[in-house]
C-alpha cells in the first residue's frame, strides 16, 4: 500500500509539473482543476485545456466541449475522480457528484439563478454559488459562510477539499481547516479581485476574470 501511495504521489507531482509547464508555455490560464492523487488540468482561452492523468470521461466531455466551440468557464476534480464542468450559458456536465447538490444545481437551472461557482469533495460536502444566493450541503457550512458576509460582502466563490475549505467573498477571506499558510498569505498580499480558486494539498491556484493569477505548484 505504501509503495501504491509513493507511485501515485509521483505520478501527480509529474502531471502538476505538466500543467505548471502549459501555463508558463501559454503565458496564461483562467482556471485549473489540481489534485494530490489524481491527476490535474488548466484551462486558457475561451475552451482550451491542458490535462494528465485526468478521468477519461473528463477529457472527452471537455474535447465534445471545445468541438462545439462552447465556453469552458470551471472544472472541479476530486481525489476519487468525480468531477463537475461549468460552461456556457449555465451549462452543467458532471459524473458521480452528491445527489444533493445534482438537485441543486438542477433547482437553480430551473429558477434561471446563474450559477457562478461550484466545489465539493469526496465526503460528500459542497457549496453552489449564484449571483444572488448560496447553498452548501450543510447548515454548519451555511453558517459558517454567513458569517462573514457582513464584514466581507458577497460571497464570490469557495473551494472545500477533503481537508480544507476557502471562502472568497467582496473584500475578504475566509479559511477552515487544512489551508496553506502560503495561499493565505498571497491572497491577504494580492490586489486581484479573485473569482477562481483551487487547493491540493500545499499546491493552490487563483485568478481574477481579467486573466490575472497567482500559483503555488
Amino acid at each position: 500500500m505504501l509503495m501504491a501511495l509513493i507511485v501515485l504521489v509521483s505520478y501527480s507531482q509529474n502531471s502538476r509539473q505538466y500543467i505548471k509547464n502549459v501555463i508558463i508555455s501559454k503565458d496564461e490560464c483562467k482556471n485549473v482543476a489540481i489534485t494530490k492523487t489524481n491527476g490535474d488540468l488548466m484551462l486558457y482561452g475561451r475552451n482550451g485545456y491542458a490535462a494528465q492523468g485526468c478521468p477519461r470521461g473528463l477529457t472527452d466531455a471537455l474535447d465534445e466541449l471545445n468541438d462545439d466551440n462552447e465556453l469552458i468557464d470551471d472544472v472541479v476534480l476530486t481525489e476519487n475522480g468525480k468531477w463537475l464542468i461549468l460552461y456556457g450559458n449555465n451549462g452543467i456536465q458532471w459524473n458521480n457528484i452528491p445527489y444533493s447538490l445534482e438537485s441543486k444545481l438542477r433547482y437553480y437551472n430551473r429558477e434561471n439563478e446563474i450559477i457562478t461557482s461550484v466545489t465539493f469533495n469526496d465526503y460528500g460536502d459542497w457549496i453552489v454559488i449564484t449571483t444572488d444566493y448560496f447553498s452548501a450541503s450543510q447548515d454548519w457550512i451555511t453558517n459558517w459562510l454567513k458569517e462573514d458576509n457582513n464584514k466581507h460582502g458577497q460571497l464570490w466563490a469557495a473551494c472545500i477539499t477533503d481537508d480544507a475549505m476557502v471562502a472568497v467573498y467582496e473584500t475578504g477571506y475566509r479559511f477552515y481547516g487544512n489551508v496553506p499558510e502560503s495561499l493565505k498569505t498571497k491572497l491577504r498580499n494580492s490586489d486581484i479581485d479573485v473569482y477562481r480558486l483551487k487547493i491540493a494539498g500545499t499546491s493552490w491556484f487563483f485568478a481574477d476574470k481579467r486573466g490575472y493569477y497567482h500559483y503555488n505548484m
